[in-house]
Protein backbone atom coordinates (compact mmCIF):
# COMPACT_ATOMS: atom_id res chain seq x y z
CA UNK A 1 0.00 0.00 0.00
CA UNK A 2 1.98 3.36 -1.11
CA UNK A 3 -0.45 6.17 -0.16
CA UNK A 4 0.11 9.22 -2.94
CA UNK A 5 0.08 12.58 -1.98
CA UNK A 6 -3.34 13.67 -3.25
CA UNK A 7 -4.96 11.03 -1.24
CA UNK A 8 -3.79 12.70 1.82
CA UNK A 9 -4.17 16.10 0.72
CA UNK A 10 -6.28 18.24 3.31
CA UNK A 11 -5.90 14.80 5.67
CA UNK A 12 -3.07 16.26 8.10
CA UNK A 13 -1.23 19.54 7.78
CA UNK A 14 2.22 17.94 8.81
CA UNK A 15 1.70 14.80 6.88
CA UNK A 16 4.57 15.95 3.62
CA UNK A 17 6.57 17.19 6.60
CA UNK A 18 6.70 14.14 8.72
CA UNK A 19 6.24 15.54 12.03
CA UNK A 20 3.50 16.88 14.43
CA UNK A 21 4.24 19.42 17.41
CA UNK A 22 2.75 18.74 20.60
CA UNK A 23 -0.29 21.10 20.64
CA UNK A 24 -1.31 19.03 17.15
CA UNK A 25 -1.26 15.48 18.65
CA UNK A 26 -3.32 16.72 21.88
CA UNK A 27 -5.82 17.51 19.84
CA UNK A 28 -5.70 14.10 18.39
CA UNK A 29 -5.51 12.17 21.55
CA UNK A 30 -9.63 11.15 20.95
CA UNK A 31 -9.48 10.32 17.16
CA UNK A 32 -9.49 6.88 16.58
CA UNK A 33 -7.83 7.18 13.64
CA UNK A 34 -4.46 8.36 15.37
CA UNK A 35 -2.46 5.47 17.31
CA UNK A 36 0.44 7.05 19.42
CA UNK A 37 3.79 4.84 20.18
CA UNK A 38 6.55 5.48 22.56
CA UNK A 39 9.85 4.44 21.74
CA UNK A 40 12.03 5.72 24.54
CA UNK A 41 15.00 3.82 25.04
CA UNK A 42 18.66 3.71 26.23
CA UNK A 43 21.30 1.30 24.85
CA UNK A 44 23.42 1.56 28.16
CA UNK A 45 20.17 0.25 29.67
CA UNK A 46 17.46 -1.67 27.68
CA UNK A 47 15.12 -1.69 30.39
CA UNK A 48 15.26 2.17 31.08
CA UNK A 49 12.56 3.07 28.55
CA UNK A 50 9.89 0.97 29.49
CA UNK A 51 10.78 1.96 33.01
CA UNK A 52 10.03 5.71 31.80
CA UNK A 53 7.02 4.46 29.86
CA UNK A 54 5.36 2.96 33.14
CA UNK A 55 5.86 6.06 35.49
CA UNK A 56 4.60 8.19 32.69
CA UNK A 57 3.69 8.24 29.26
CA UNK A 58 1.44 10.31 26.68
CA UNK A 59 -2.56 9.04 27.05
CA UNK A 60 -2.94 6.30 24.36
CA UNK A 61 0.23 5.09 23.92
CA UNK A 62 2.07 1.75 23.48
CA UNK A 63 5.83 0.99 24.42
CA UNK A 64 7.89 -0.16 21.48
CA UNK A 65 10.78 -2.21 22.48
CA UNK A 66 13.93 -1.56 20.57
CA UNK A 67 15.04 -4.99 20.94
CA UNK A 68 11.96 -7.01 21.88
CA UNK A 69 9.66 -5.27 19.41
CA UNK A 70 11.42 -3.23 16.57
CA UNK A 71 14.32 -5.96 15.89
CA UNK A 72 15.73 -9.27 15.86
CA UNK A 73 17.99 -10.82 18.38
CA UNK A 74 21.57 -10.29 17.44
CA UNK A 75 23.47 -12.67 15.51
CA UNK A 76 27.39 -13.47 14.33
CA UNK A 77 26.89 -11.76 11.20
CA UNK A 78 23.85 -8.88 10.67
CA UNK A 79 24.75 -6.41 13.13
CA UNK A 80 23.34 -5.60 16.53
CA UNK A 81 19.61 -4.75 15.15
CA UNK A 82 19.15 -6.85 12.87
CA UNK A 83 15.00 -6.25 11.26
CA UNK A 84 11.97 -7.84 13.12
CA UNK A 85 10.38 -10.99 11.40
CA UNK A 86 7.93 -8.93 8.98
CA UNK A 87 4.94 -11.21 10.21
CA UNK A 88 5.78 -10.77 14.05
CA UNK A 89 6.13 -6.86 13.14
CA UNK A 90 3.11 -6.37 11.09
CA UNK A 91 0.93 -8.84 14.03
CA UNK A 92 2.00 -6.10 16.55
CA UNK A 93 1.37 -3.38 14.60
CA UNK A 94 -1.86 -4.61 14.34
CA UNK A 95 -1.76 -5.54 17.90
CA UNK A 96 -1.06 -1.73 18.61
CA UNK A 97 -4.02 -0.67 16.66
CA UNK A 98 -2.60 -0.13 13.50
CA UNK A 99 -4.43 -0.36 10.76
CA UNK A 100 -3.97 0.90 6.83
CA UNK A 101 -6.09 3.88 7.52
CA UNK A 102 -4.48 5.01 10.90
CA UNK A 103 -2.18 7.92 11.48
CA UNK A 104 0.91 6.82 14.15
CA UNK A 105 2.80 9.60 15.99
CA UNK A 106 5.78 8.09 17.24
CA UNK A 107 8.33 9.80 20.13
CA UNK A 108 11.23 9.07 22.27
CA UNK A 109 13.33 11.43 24.10
CA UNK A 110 16.36 11.00 22.28
CA UNK A 111 16.02 13.96 19.46
CA UNK A 112 14.27 11.44 17.29
CA UNK A 113 17.13 8.31 17.71
CA UNK A 114 15.06 4.95 18.30
CA UNK A 115 11.31 6.99 17.39
CA UNK A 116 12.79 6.74 13.48
CA UNK A 117 13.60 2.90 13.82
CA UNK A 118 9.76 2.80 13.88
CA UNK A 119 8.61 5.40 11.37
CA UNK A 120 11.22 3.74 9.24
CA UNK A 121 10.07 0.25 9.67
CA UNK A 122 6.09 1.40 8.66
CA UNK A 123 7.42 3.07 5.49
CA UNK A 124 9.36 0.14 4.70
CA UNK A 125 6.10 -1.91 5.19
CA UNK A 126 4.40 0.36 2.87
CA UNK A 127 2.98 2.42 5.65
CA UNK A 128 3.15 6.26 5.11
CA UNK A 129 1.00 7.31 7.57
CA UNK A 130 3.45 8.31 10.28
CA UNK A 131 5.23 11.22 11.27
CA UNK A 132 7.59 11.76 14.63
CA UNK A 133 6.87 14.57 17.96
CA UNK A 134 8.91 17.15 17.11
CA UNK A 135 10.54 17.64 20.50
CA UNK A 136 9.43 14.09 22.38
CA UNK A 137 8.71 13.69 25.52
CA UNK A 138 10.41 16.38 27.17
CA UNK A 139 8.55 19.02 24.99
CA UNK A 140 5.13 17.38 25.69
CA UNK A 141 5.74 17.71 29.03
CA UNK A 142 7.34 21.38 28.76
CA UNK A 143 3.93 22.17 27.03
CA UNK A 144 2.01 21.17 30.53
CA UNK A 145 0.18 18.57 28.28
CA UNK A 146 -1.58 15.30 29.72
CA UNK A 147 0.19 12.70 30.80
CA UNK A 148 -0.89 9.18 32.08
CA UNK A 149 0.27 5.36 33.74
CA UNK A 150 -2.72 3.86 32.35
CA UNK A 151 -1.63 0.86 29.89
CA UNK A 152 -4.06 1.48 26.78
CA UNK A 153 -6.34 -1.29 25.38
CA UNK A 154 -6.24 -0.65 21.87
CA UNK A 155 -8.98 -1.72 18.41
CA UNK A 156 -6.55 -4.55 17.36
CA UNK A 157 -6.23 -4.04 13.20
CA UNK A 158 -5.20 -6.14 10.40
CA UNK A 159 -1.83 -4.66 9.50
CA UNK A 160 -1.08 -5.95 5.80
CA UNK A 161 2.61 -5.38 5.47
CA UNK A 162 3.55 -4.29 1.33
CA UNK A 163 7.53 -4.16 1.42
CA UNK A 164 9.41 -1.50 -0.04
CA UNK A 165 12.43 -4.05 -0.66
CA UNK A 166 14.08 -1.12 -2.51
CA UNK A 167 14.45 0.64 0.80
CA UNK A 168 16.72 -1.90 2.12
CA UNK A 169 20.43 -3.13 1.12
CA UNK A 170 22.64 -5.49 2.27
CA UNK A 171 26.38 -5.45 2.32
CA UNK A 172 26.58 -7.07 -0.55
CA UNK A 173 24.61 -3.89 -2.14
CA UNK A 174 27.19 -1.87 -0.59
CA UNK A 175 30.48 -3.38 -1.82
CA UNK A 176 28.54 -3.06 -5.12
CA UNK A 177 27.62 0.54 -4.31
CA UNK A 178 31.39 1.07 -3.71
CA UNK A 179 32.71 -0.11 -6.72
CA UNK A 180 30.04 1.60 -8.84
CA UNK A 181 31.07 4.70 -7.76
CA UNK A 182 27.89 6.28 -8.12
CA UNK A 183 25.71 7.49 -5.01
CA UNK A 184 26.45 8.44 -1.56
CA UNK A 185 27.09 6.14 1.00
CA UNK A 186 26.47 8.06 4.34
CA UNK A 187 27.77 7.43 7.50
CA UNK A 188 25.22 8.96 10.41
CA UNK A 189 27.51 7.89 13.45
CA UNK A 190 28.88 10.75 15.71
CA UNK A 191 32.45 12.62 13.78
CA UNK A 192 34.74 11.00 16.65
CA UNK A 193 33.32 7.41 15.41
CA UNK A 194 33.33 8.35 11.81
CA UNK A 195 37.21 9.03 12.11
CA UNK A 196 37.80 5.52 14.20
CA UNK A 197 39.04 8.01 16.99
CA UNK A 198 36.77 6.24 19.30
CA UNK A 199 34.45 3.17 19.27
CA UNK A 200 32.21 2.61 22.78
CA UNK A 201 30.22 0.27 21.40
CA UNK A 202 31.59 -2.04 18.37
CA UNK A 203 35.28 -3.66 18.55
CA UNK A 204 36.43 -2.03 15.49
CA UNK A 205 36.93 1.48 14.84
CA UNK A 206 36.65 3.15 11.69
CA UNK A 207 34.61 3.29 8.47
CA UNK A 208 33.45 1.62 5.76
CA UNK A 209 35.76 3.54 2.80
CA UNK A 210 34.13 6.10 1.13
CA UNK A 211 31.30 6.91 3.79
CA UNK A 212 30.74 10.45 3.99
CA UNK A 213 29.93 11.81 7.26
CA UNK A 214 26.35 13.53 7.96
CA UNK A 215 25.54 13.17 11.70
CA UNK A 216 22.21 12.03 12.85
CA UNK A 217 22.07 14.36 15.02
CA UNK A 218 22.27 17.53 13.21
CA UNK A 219 19.19 17.18 11.57
CA UNK A 220 17.51 18.79 14.54
CA UNK A 221 18.73 21.43 17.55
CA UNK A 222 19.55 20.19 21.31
CA UNK A 223 15.94 20.34 22.52
CA UNK A 224 15.29 17.67 19.37
CA UNK A 225 13.18 20.14 17.70
CA UNK A 226 13.40 19.68 13.80
CA UNK A 227 14.98 21.24 11.40
CA UNK A 228 12.84 22.92 9.03
CA UNK A 229 12.27 20.99 5.44
CA UNK A 230 14.42 23.85 3.38
CA UNK A 231 17.49 23.76 6.25
CA UNK A 232 17.20 20.21 5.87
CA UNK A 233 17.66 20.56 2.44
CA UNK A 234 21.03 22.72 2.11
CA UNK A 235 22.42 20.37 5.08
CA UNK A 236 22.23 17.47 2.27
CA UNK A 237 22.75 19.50 -1.11
CA UNK A 238 25.96 17.70 -2.11
CA UNK A 239 24.70 14.19 -1.88
CA UNK A 240 24.47 12.79 -5.73
CA UNK A 241 20.68 13.60 -6.64
CA UNK A 242 20.77 11.12 -9.59
CA UNK A 243 21.46 7.78 -7.08
CA UNK A 244 19.60 6.86 -4.01
CA UNK A 245 21.74 7.14 -0.93
CA UNK A 246 22.74 4.72 0.81
CA UNK A 247 22.91 5.43 5.02
CA UNK A 248 24.31 3.52 7.74
CA UNK A 249 25.14 4.04 11.24
CA UNK A 250 26.53 1.50 14.14
CA UNK A 251 23.42 -0.83 13.96
CA UNK A 252 20.63 0.43 12.03
CA UNK A 253 19.25 2.37 14.44
CA UNK A 254 19.78 6.31 14.21
CA UNK A 255 20.42 5.94 10.49
CA UNK A 256 16.62 6.44 10.18
CA UNK A 257 16.71 9.57 11.54
CA UNK A 258 18.56 10.58 8.51
CA UNK A 259 16.42 8.61 6.17
CA UNK A 260 13.68 10.81 8.00
CA UNK A 261 15.61 13.84 7.53
CA UNK A 262 16.06 13.02 3.81
CA UNK A 263 12.78 12.31 3.36
CA UNK A 264 11.60 15.59 5.17
CA UNK A 265 14.54 17.47 2.61
CA UNK A 266 12.35 15.96 -0.35
CA UNK A 267 14.57 13.12 -0.72
CA UNK A 268 12.69 9.65 -0.20
CA UNK A 269 14.68 7.55 -2.03
CA UNK A 270 17.15 6.65 0.70
CA UNK A 271 18.29 3.19 1.45
CA UNK A 272 19.06 1.36 4.63
CA UNK A 273 22.34 -0.93 4.84
CA UNK A 274 20.45 -2.72 7.61
CA UNK A 275 23.47 -4.41 9.45
CA UNK A 276 25.55 -1.23 9.42
CA UNK A 277 29.06 -0.72 11.00
CA UNK A 278 28.63 -3.40 13.39
CA UNK A 279 27.76 -6.13 10.61
CA UNK A 280 30.67 -4.84 8.29
CA UNK A 281 32.89 -4.67 10.72
CA UNK A 282 32.37 -8.32 12.05
CA UNK A 283 34.36 -9.32 8.83
CA UNK A 284 37.87 -9.15 8.86
CA UNK A 285 38.08 -9.37 5.38
CA UNK A 286 36.26 -6.43 4.90
CA UNK A 287 38.36 -2.78 4.49
CA UNK A 288 37.90 -0.58 7.22
CA UNK A 289 39.32 3.23 7.00
CA UNK A 290 40.27 5.51 9.79
CA UNK A 291 41.68 8.93 9.28
CA UNK A 292 44.95 8.55 10.98
CA UNK A 293 45.14 5.76 8.33
CA UNK A 294 44.48 7.75 5.40
CA UNK A 295 46.67 10.83 6.73
CA UNK A 296 49.68 7.78 6.64
CA UNK A 297 48.65 6.83 3.27
CA UNK A 298 48.81 10.40 2.00
CA UNK A 299 52.03 10.93 3.82
CA UNK A 300 53.51 8.02 2.72
CA UNK A 301 52.17 9.03 -1.20
CA UNK A 302 53.78 12.58 -0.52
CA UNK A 303 56.98 12.66 1.70
CA UNK A 304 58.38 15.56 2.64
CA UNK A 305 61.35 16.70 0.04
Amino acid sequence: MTIEPAALEGAFEGAFEGLITPTALADRLADADWAIVDCRFSLADPSLGEQQYAAGHIPGAVYAHLDRDLSSPAQELGGRHPLPPLDRLAATLGHWGIGPQTWVAIYDNSRFGFAARLWWLLRYLGHDRAVLLDGGWSAWVAAGLPTTTEIPQPAPQVFEPQVRSQLFVTIEQVQRLQGSGQGTLIDSREPARYRGEEEPIDPVAGRIPGAVNYPWQAVCDDAGQARSPEALRDHFQAIDPDHPPVVYCGSGVTACVNLWALARAGRADGRLYGGSWSDWCARPELPVVTQSSLESMAATANPAS
